[in-house]
């Protein structure tokens, strides 16, 4: 038997699977977007107030210190990077979701 595309298009299996497979997979995403949101939320709130920063614009003081120059490894920008990957991982979440919206309303 030939099969060609329209003909499994059509038929039952997909819509079978279409039908049961895009509610779950709303679920998964509604839950890694409120996980993920929590997350973000805490590791904003862990991260150091840098108020003082703004100040040596106009005063001019700049700290070379061993810590500054090693800003790299230090806790607030592994909190820094974790918040913008969180960021990034509730958009995409956010834009799959929505796409799954459109194809399950079609």
């Amino acid at each position: 038997m030939k099969y060609n595309i329209s003909t499994l298009l059509d038929s039952e299996l997909v819509n079978d699977f279409w039908t049961t497979f895009l509610p779950i997979f709303r679920y998964v995403l509604f839950g890694i977007i409120i996980a993920c949101a929590i997350v973000m939320i805490i590791t904003t709130l862990m991260q150091a107030n840098d108020s003082s920063k703004s100040l040596d614009a106009f005063t001019g003081a700049s700290q070379e210190s061993y810590y500054a120059q090693n800003k790299g490894a230090s806790r607030d920008s592994i909190l820094k990077r974790i918040t913008i990957s969180m960021a990034v991982i509730i958009f995409v979440c956010i834009i799959l979701f929505f796409v799954s919206e459109i194809i399950a309303g079609v």
